[in-house]
């Protein structure tokens, strides 16, 4: 159990928080909301003794652990057994099954563990941080967005982990399905305080909406108040015979508490601007079939019909095409064979993650969304900078100056503009708050065309998919349903393995142990290369991101101090390194799939030596 008592923080001129009362008991699992730049992850820098409050206490019992996931760790062992084992407690140091049950939960194979930890993608490092946070067993969890670098498969895993974990969980994610799946309070950042209810997400907003609109309804009848005693005391100060009436009307003035003005966030509201068709089918797709070589395909002919109204849904584990098949279907990438066909009346917008090195960073918001609609009014362009949270001077910031969110922002933005009906959508909640997503829901829901999308939220799967394509082991397929329909007619194959796993015999078979043993080192032999790729390129991607974000800075104080020579030279460096950054990141993409098909290949086999025995 920890508390924090009248905890007051500044940065800078911006006051965060103002005494500020928090109190965490045995067992809460607590949500904690707010918009971005309420102050959630300094909350917890906080709790954690990385910043100093100005003001208050926090008081954390004696002896009780507080542990949180770490982004960015160095991994100082050969293994990811050995290294997930680097957590242990000396008293459970010989208990390596505990390490091996969460690194299975979280999507590693059994061939894995035998494996370099710095061999795995991005991705993976972040899990195996993860997997090294839990094996602490610590009294609370502190989560940052952990759902950021987790595919659907490893998200239920976590859910169901997080559901049964026996201490205290304060969990920032802008994934409401899952906060409200796993926390048994919902706690929230408004004005300054924290606010905290027993309940999910749903119940703590009609409360604060309940308490804003009384707490507006107690405002204007103080207002009223006030200017009956200011008119009051004006008239009556200068008689004589009213003026000790009006003296006392003056201290009962000075002695009101005066209720603030709320201050309401923005918050995104808008509607996708639909064009009419007289199609009914918005696309019709025939044998689809794509991969970076004919030998290597990441679907095969996969085939459907979309139409006026409907919703598909793209999901499966990190990896395996899903933003493949949606650039394939937007025509962004070639199709090896098949056919995509639509009505001549057909107009689609396209949302995907690499779409933003497309923004020119010279460009301002306002410039960018008028370059998806030249048709429309300046007054039309400000209305939608507007819808994306692009109010006032903030509509004329230039690309070069936003966050990844202000750039999602802006592409949404840019589709607005557009006059369309086929929207292809990947992750579009990426960077955006509770909501934001809750706004983009509904316009999805809203949208009179068809919508394509990508997503691992099982929350927007449910609510607006009426059929999916799921990508598994062994490709691509259709299912003519929607998300809970697949769960409970198939469901994820990984989760059905698991089960299978804790039920199946061990082999004692010497002849399958000396077949696998050379299975691996046959596997090994041939991925060292890609792995080798791999790790080049993340490390000259991370290298290129910190060279962005010193240039970044640099950029920023140039357009303060008015340098425009500075700033043209730093604009071009910087879109050049965002080019560069885009081309690794798609040669990245390729080496992983790669790789993963060639793992998949031989767990397989290895899997059929098992099951032979």
């Amino acid at each position: 159990m920890i508390q924090l008592q009248n905890i007051s923080k500044n940065f800078a001129s911006q006051e965060l928080f103002h005494n500020l009362n928090l109190k965490l008991n045995a067992g809460n699992r607590a949500g904690l909301v707010g918009r971005n730049g309420s102050g959630k992850s300094t909350l917890f820098k906080l709790i954690l003794g990385e910043e100093t409050p100005d003001d208050g206490e926090i008081i954390i019992p004696k002896n009780y652990k507080i542990g949180t996931l770490k982004q960015h760790l160095t991994f100082s062992e050969s293994t990811l057994r050995e290294e997930a084992a680097l957590a242990l407690s000396e008293e459970m140091q010989y208990d390596t099954y505990r390490v091996e049950k969460i690194l299975f939960g979280l999507g590693f194979s059994a061939s894995d563990l035998e494996q370099d930890p710095l061999s795995f993608s991005g991705g993976y490092q972040i899990r195996i941080n993860l997997a090294k946070l839990l094996v602490t067993e610590p009294n609370l969890l502190l989560l940052d967005e952990p759902t950021n670098y987790l595919d659907i498969v490893s998200l239920r895993w976590l859910k169901n982990f997080l559901r049964a974990f026996e201490g205290e969980v304060i969990l920032i994610t802008h994934n409401r399905d899952f906060m409200d799946s796993v926390c048994t309070h919902t706690m929230g950042l408004v004005r300054k305080k924290i606010e905290v209810i027993e309940g999910n997400t749903h119940k703590f907003y009609e409360q604060l909406h309940a308490n804003d609109a009384l707490y507006t309804k107690q405002k204007i009848a103080q207002d009223k108040k006030v200017k009956e005693l200011e008119e009051f005391i004006a008239k009556n100060k200068a008689r004589a015979s009213t003026a000790a009436l009006a003296q006392s009307k003056v201290k009962q003035l000075e002695k009101m508490t005066l209720l603030d003005d709320l201050n309401f966030d923005n918050t995104l509201a808008f509607d996708f601007n639909f064009k009419e068709s007289p199609a009914k089918i918005m696309l019709e797709v025939e044998n689809l079939s794509f991969g970076y070589t004919p030998e290597k395909l990441l679907f095969q002919d996969i085939s459907f019909t979309i139409k006026k109204g409907e919703c598909l849904g793209i999901i499966g584990k990190n990896g395996k095409g899903k933003s493949t098949l949606l650039n394939t279907l937007a025509k962004e990438l070639k199709a090896l064979s098949g056919d995509i066909n639509s009505h001549p009346s057909i107009e689609f917008a396209h949302f995907g993650q690499t779409n933003i090195a497309r923004l020119h960073p010279d460009a301002t918001v306002t410039d960018e969304i008028h370059s998806a609609n030249t048709k429309l009014s300046t007054q039309v362009i400000r209305s939608i900078s507007g819808a994306m949270m692009f109010s006032g001077d903030a509509a004329d910031k230039k690309v070069s100056l936003l966050s990844g969110g202000e750039k999602s922002r802006v592409m949404l933005g840019q589709i607005l503009a557009r006059e369309v009906n086929l929207l292809f959508l990947d992750e579009p909640t990426n960077h955006l708050d509770m909501e934001s997503i809750e706004a983009l829901t509904e316009a999805i829901i809203n949208f009179e065309g068809a919508v394509i999308i990508v997503t691992h939220s099982e929350e927007l799967l449910r609510r607006v998919c009426d059929r999916l394509i799921i990508f598994a082991r062994d490709g691509a397929e259709y299912f003519d349903g929607g998300y809970d329909e697949f769960l409970n007619k198939i469901g994820w194959e990984e989760e059905e393995e698991e089960k299978a796993v804790k039920t199946a015999p061990k082999s004692n078979n010497k002849e399958n142990k000396k077949l696998k043993a050379e299975l691996v080192r046959e596997r090994n032999k041939i991925t060292s290369p890609l792995k080798k790729k791999i790790e080049k390129l993340e490390n000259n991607i991370m290298q290129l991101e910190d060279s962005l974000k010193n240039n970044h800075e640099e950029l920023i104080e140039a357009s303060t101090e008015g340098d425009s020579v500075k700033l043209m030279k730093l604009s071009k460096i910087v879109s050049e390194e965002e080019a560069q950054v885009e081309e690794l990141f798609e040669s990245l993409e390729t080496a992983e799939i790669a790789l993963d098909e060639i793992v998949v290949s031989y767990e397989n086999k290895i899997s059929n030596l098992i099951n032979v025995s």
